[in-house]
């Protein structure tokens, strides 16, 4: 019924740049300023994608508090670049 009168329920992200587009982002460990779910909502936010794990795929592992085993498996591979959350809020702030 709502629909029929014109209501939408479609989510919609809104964009504020993109910094960060065509890139790929994973986090891992806790980070100090937000929630992952947070950082996660930024960065598509500016453009960028989330992946769900460490692979050939993913162009920068944001670290925190306690990584775990993400990093380690990261750091194996040299196509990935690992930033620290102070680095992430830079390359958002960048202009493009």
């Amino acid at each position: 019924e709502l629909k029929e009168l014109g209501l939408s329920f479609e989510y919609r992200t809104v964009k504020i740049s993109e910094n960060l587009a065509g890139k790929s982002f994973l986090i891992t460990g806790t980070l100090n300023s937000m929630s992952r779910t947070q950082a996660e909502d930024l960065i598509r936010k500016h453009g960028g994608k989330i992946v769900s794990g460490v692979s050939g795929n993913l162009d920068y592992l944001v670290v925190g508090d306690k990584p775990g085993s993400k990093l380690a498996k990261a750091q194996k591979l040299p196509s990935i670049t690992i930033l620290d959350e102070s680095a992430l809020l830079t390359m958002m702030e960048e202009s493009s």
